[in-house]
């Protein structure tokens, strides 16, 4: 899921002090002409800093990062409504002036892995936020143990040193892939004797993003039988909760894998398990757990919580003009969006239809529309049905942000590309590719994650993080250039209405001209890198190729022309552009 989340406080700043140029940047000069002074927005924070309009933004992270420590990959910066996402661009190409706010957004990892071993040699696998404390530990402890342990009689403990419940988990866990060991004692009041059962806990506390999403299978969970399976309490009477799908055609079948990801995610909801909201991502994004409340099933994103929208939970002023923090995007589209990315990532076999249980080509996780009820959703308000889209949670190692890229397999970059191009995708960094293993052998596999922003109205923000990876570089096989053979997006965009979202015309219109690209760079032998920098933008002031081969076109055409007419112009000025390429 992707990407940025928590807002943390952060000390008011004297002048001269560590976020003024001249201290890190003494080359800079310490008043220059273009000397601008902006005001960092945190948790309701404002804090002043000064920056140069030649300064990179992320020179600017960097020294918010050696001042409070917060890593610059774990950052996101957005001003008037605009995430100023090009690390290499200047401040002063985003427009950015004196008593402009930027807001800072912050990226944490979510969850921590906890697999329990007690003495008798039973073991357990959940996962922990970060944010919450050793309390809640116990009582995971506890539900898991099959009553084994009473809350009230288990002390913890962490070297030696016992941990009191108010203990954050996020406090133990100091440091990424770190192993932390507890101790989880029970005293003998529990069964009348001096008899101490001790448990073991071990803390993976790898860091694991998104979007970030992950799903647990059952087939791979604690391997528990029937038997095994803890009795939990129905919920409260009092509680209102409601999860149902939106189904806007009665001519829709849905699959078993949609219709159970709905029955397993209600029935979190039933009993009593609320939705925890990620740290992670600008809008409001909630990890659903199973019915036992040991497990994630799903991740739902409210419309009315995306970024720059009304019911917002990060502190992001509201949009005022509909334009959501790319370019060509809108607020309030983003989990039409997240759907559509699922309805498009076709199988080898044919469309895209939720009655099929195939993987597609590029393995977007199975999404779906739903309305949801729960007071744990943000309601500044009176709490109300939320709309928005239900995506199956997926299980993995972390993301391709926090290893190298050169461990990937080439056909793993290649189907994420087919995928990006295809949808224009305005925000594919590689912390929204999880990265999973598959098979009897452990295949690494990437699961594309988090597509609020594909299908833009523009190429403007477009951006592929893949792009500068080595198997970008290597050609498409023959079996990915027959998948892109078999792609047409005038289906697609009539599957897209079936389904429930009529595609805006600009929206078409982009979709139309990227899915042309991809098939006509493929037939000439391009390599991913090669098509994607002919959409992608250099720097936010050049425009990429695609964009000049949109305005040549549009110059060519006289007004009143056909849309038809105007592709015809694209596809001629396309083919030439092309072929001084390959030449």
């Amino acid at each position: 899921m992707s990407s940025a989340g928590v807002a943390l406080p952060i000390s008011p700043i004297r002048d001269g002090s560590v976020l003024s140029p001249g201290c890190f940047h003494t080359q800079l000069g310490s008043c220059s002409n273009e000397s601008i002074m902006v005001f960092l927005a945190m948790s309701g924070s404002m804090v002043p800093m000064r920056v140069l309009g030649s300064e990179s933004i992320e020179s600017v992270k960097l020294r918010i990062q050696t001042c409070q420590g917060f890593v610059r990959k774990n950052q996101k910066l957005v001003c008037g409504g605009r995430e100023l996402a090009r690390n290499d661009s200047l401040v002063r190409d985003y427009g950015v002036t004196d008593g402009n706010v930027l807001h800072l957004v912050l990226r944490l990892s979510d969850l921590r892995v906890i697999s329990v071993r007690t003495a008798c040699g039973k073991e357990f696998t959940f996962h922990v936020e970060r944010c919450r404390d050793v309390g809640y530990v116990k009582q995971k402890v506890a539900k898991t143990g099959n009553g084994l342990v009473d809350i009230e009689d288990q002390e913890v403990l962490c070297n030696g040193e016992r941990l009191e419940d108010q203990r954050l988990i996020n406090d133990i866990c100091k440091q990424n892939d770190a192993v932390i060991h507890l101790l989880v004692r029970k005293s003998a009041k529990v069964r009348g004797k001096p008899v101490e059962k001790n448990f073991e806990l071990s803390i993976v506390a790898s860091e694991l993003n998104d979007r970030k999403n992950y799903e647990v299978n059952r087939e791979s969970g604690c391997g528990k039988s029937s038997k095994d399976v803890v009795v939990v309490p129905k919920k409260p009477p009092d509680r209102d909760i409601l999860l149902e799908p939106v189904i806007v055609n009665p001519k829709i079948e849905l699959s078993k894998a949609i219709k159970d990801l709905i029955k397993d995610t209600f029935e979190g909801l039933d009993r009593g398990n609320s939705p925890i909201r990620s740290a992670e991502g600008t809008g409001g994004a909630y990890f659903m757990h199973d019915s036992l409340g040991q497990k994630y099933v799903s991740v739902f994103k409210p419309i009315d919580e995306e970024p720059m929208a009304v019911n917002n939970p990060r502190g992001l002023p509201v949009s005022t003009d509909g334009e959501g923090l790319k370019r060509g995007t809108r607020v309030g589209e983003g989990a039409f969006r997240e759907v559509a990315a699922y309805v498009l990532d076709h199988p080898r076999s044919g469309r895209r239809s939720f009655s099929s249980e195939e993987k597609g080509f590029a393995g977007v996780p199975t999404t779906f529309m739903v309305k949801s009820l729960h007071r744990e959703f943000n309601h500044p308000k009176d709490v109300n049905v939320k709309i928005g889209s239900l995506q199956m949670f997926m299980e993995n190692y972390g993301s391709c942000e926090d290893m190298g890229p050169r461990a990937f397999p080439v056909k793993e970059v290649h189907k994420i590309s087919v995928l990006d191009i295809r949808l224009a995708n305005a925000d594919r960094h590689a912390g929204n590719i999880l990265v999973s293993k598959e098979g009897e052998d452990g295949q690494t596999v990437l699961i594309p994650i988090d597509h609020g922003y594909c299908l833009p109205e523009s190429f403007e923000d477009c951006t592929f993080d893949w792009l500068y990876w080595p198997q970008a570089r290597q050609p498409y096989t023959a079996d990915t250039i027959a998948y892109i053979k078999s792609l047409d997006a005038e289906e697609d965009i009539a599957l897209l209405k079936f389904y429930g979202w009529d595609l805006p015309s600009e929206c078409a219109r982009i979709f139309r001209i990227s899915t042309m690209l991809l098939k006509k760079g493929a037939e000439r032998g391009l390599t991913p890198f090669a098509i994607g920098g002919i959409m992608c933008r250099e720097n936010i002031n050049k425009e990429s190729m695609i964009e000049e081969i949109v305005h040549e076109a549009e110059d060519s055409v006289l007004p009143g022309t056909s849309e038809a007419a105007f592709l015809e112009s694209v596809s001629q000025i396309m083919d030439r552009r092309l072929d001084e390429i390959t030449q």
